[in-house]
């Protein structure tokens, strides 16, 4: 059975140093960040190799809970780092930490992005295929940088995977 933790150490640790707290949600945030990469090179060798229909449908919503991982995890870094400002050994995880809430936050935007030229696109016809094209162009550039971010992150706090 796996060990839990009781709500009162996880508020009595994170109240005593807003230091830790904000190091624990930058974790999370890096592990949301990996699996939501991870998830989609899956789905992105699935459109390669599969002809089933569901196969494809269950890893594109998994690729969708991912998304919802990693938005609430940006904003609980958000909400959690908007007043601590870490200093000596702890300044450098958190420059990465920051550069990774950016790059989340550009990719989800990029996601939604993609999500509504592909709803335009139902409506409008192929005459608006170059604007769906570039839309998935910049998603895929977000996800290389969301990515290259989280390495980025994981090099400053090897621990946090």
């Amino acid at each position: 059975m796996p060990k839990t933790r009781t709500q009162n150490s996880v508020d009595a640790a994170t109240s005593t140093n807003p230091v830790h707290a904000v190091r624990d949600c930058a974790d999370a945030l890096f592990r949301a960040a990996t699996e939501c990469c991870r998830q989609h090179e899956r789905v992105s060798r699935l459109h390669a190799k599969s002809n089933l229909d569901e196969e494809l449908k269950v890893a594109s919503e998994a690729c969708e809970q991912c998304h919802d991982a990693l938005r609430t995890f940006a904003g609980t870094y958000e909400r959690t780092a908007a007043d601590v400002h870490p200093r000596g050994s702890d300044e450098e995880w958190w420059h990465s930490a920051n550069a990774l809430w950016l790059a989340s936050r550009e990719y989800l935007r990029r996601t939604g992005g993609c999500d509504k030229a592909s709803r335009e696109l139902k409506d409008h016809g192929p005459d608006r295929l170059d604007s769906l094209h570039m839309e998935y162009e910049l998603e895929g550039s977000a996800l290389l940088a969301l990515r290259h971010a989280a390495d980025a992150y994981q090099q400053n706090r090897p621990t946090a995977a």
